[in-house]
């Protein structure tokens, strides 16, 4: 074991050395800081695809990170493993004081959390945490009786109120890297020997947030042919930049496009405060749906091959990029739960495997809010008819024509179910299990 007191900054969804809470609590508590990433097999071991993107992007950015603190005389040591054996290893090794990590709020991650804390504190080690990927965490906004907010408006109004230049300030940690531990650099897992494809994938969006974008986001946002949203949300997910500078921008450049960021806000208070909602509908009641759950029309539905160009053209952009755009998530989200009254959990399952920026909290809520079981959610009587949204915001076909090309021709599938009956049939269901 080394005779070197050191601490442990722990890299979770923080992968930045800039603007990050907990590594600049680390760095100023003066003990000299060794960074970790722990590449966590719990959950890398429920991903099926082994050529999944989205290890990928981690294994490449956790790689740059290591670049990083490598020129400046440190490392980062990865681990492969479970975080307990991982620790085990680290305080067998290492003469640890103290062990700094950012929250999460997501109910694995809370548990996790706490089964370190009782091993560290076990070896009479600390274990501190900091609010990093959010503005606000907790019971930081809520109603004036200390009850959390289940709708978003005045949430969205109190957390406006309540934030002010103290929040949106970036954590200098550069000021103190010189406190990074002093070693040689540690080798790192590929990601072969963790069981994973390396290939190459050319849709990772870009860090930088394009501005004209931000300021164009009302005119831009609801229509998916054209380059209207920014993609900040798997750098986001990751904490490959900061809340805080992201807060900023919107502040300064578009309210519209800030209120996106305190939707991520409002999300991730609700699983905090109702951890069951991560599997349940919020609202009980409608966990009482009788749903259809048609294998094969799920499946239709997962390729891209239901009938209704909207939906297909999202299906496929999400099959062949990780991503789809907001206003067609909301479209294909009410088409499965409502006109094939299929359990938006089956939904909500198959974007997690696909999604770039899946982030537990948003996802849960944005497929709730469509199937009108969530806090907040659209009324369950609001179907969206999806050849009108089509209309609406595709009109010339080019986002449809861009990846449903058989459109228009004898290849293309007839409609899987009749829009007005469907409608029909999902009132019917819902309005029974809801008297």
């Amino acid at each position: 074991m080394s005779d070197q007191e050191i601490s442990i900054f722990w890299f979770r969804r923080d992968l930045r050395l800039e603007d990050n809470a907990a590594l600049w609590m680390a760095l100023k508590a003066g003990v000299p800081v060794l960074p970790i990433f722990i590449f966590d097999v719990n959950i890398l071991d429920q991903l099926g695809n082994k050529k999944d993107a989205r290890v990928l992007f981690i294994h490449g950015e956790v790689m740059r990170l290591k670049a990083e603190l490598e020129a400046l005389g440190s490392s980062l040591q990865v681990f492969y493993d479970t975080p307990e054996a991982a620790f085990q290893e680290i305080i067998k090794t290492q003469k640890v004081t103290g062990v700094f990590a950012n929250r999460d709020y997501e109910s694995y991650a809370r548990e996790r959390d706490k089964k370190i804390y009782d091993l560290l504190a076990g070896n009479d080690i600390t274990f501190k945490a900091a609010k990093d990927h959010v503005i606000f965490e907790k019971d930081e906004v809520t109603k004036d009786d200390g009850l959390p907010y289940t709708v978003f408006t005045p949430y969205s109004k109190k957390w406006k109120a309540k934030l002010n230049s103290f929040y949106l300030s970036s954590y200098p940690t550069k000021k103190y890297f010189a406190n990074f531990l002093q070693c040689a650099p540690f080798k790192m897992p590929s990601l072969k020997m963790m069981k994973f494809e390396d290939f190459n994938f050319e849709f990772f969006p870009k860090k930088k947030i394009d501005a004209d974008i931000v300021k164009d986001y009302e005119k831009t946002r609801d229509f998916p042919a054209i380059r209207g949203t920014t993609h900040a949300s798997l750098h986001l997910r990751f904490g490959t930049v900061s809340i805080r500078e992201l807060c900023r921008i919107g502040q300064k450049l578009n309210d519209k496009w800030l209120g996106e960021l305190i939707w991520r806000d409002f999300y991730q208070s609700i699983i905090y405060h109702f951890p069951y909602s991560e599997r349940d509908s919020f609202k009980p009641q409608y966990d009482r749906i009788q749903w259809l759950n048609d294998e094969s029309q799920f499946a239709k539905w997962c390729e891209g091959m239901t009938g209704y160009p909207m939906v297909d053209a999202g299906m496929r952009e999400l099959n062949q990029t990780g991503f789809m755009h907001n206003r067609v998530r909301m479209v294909v989200a009410s088409f499965l739960s409502k006109h094939l009254l299929i359990d938006w959990r089956w939904g909500e399952r198959y974007f997690a495997e696909k999604l770039l920026d899946y982030e537990l909290a948003s996802n849960t809520g944005g497929w709730q809010w469509a199937a009108g079981c969530g806090c907040d959610a659209a009324p369950y009587f609001r179907i969206f008819n999806p050849e009108s949204q089509l209309e609406k915001f595709d009109k010339e076909k080019k986002y449809v024509r861009k990846w449903v090309p058989e459109y228009g021709g004898s290849a293309y599938p007839p409609p899987m179910v009749d829009h007005k009956m469907a409608r029909e049939r999902c009132l019917e269901v819902f309005k029974k299990a809801l008297q």
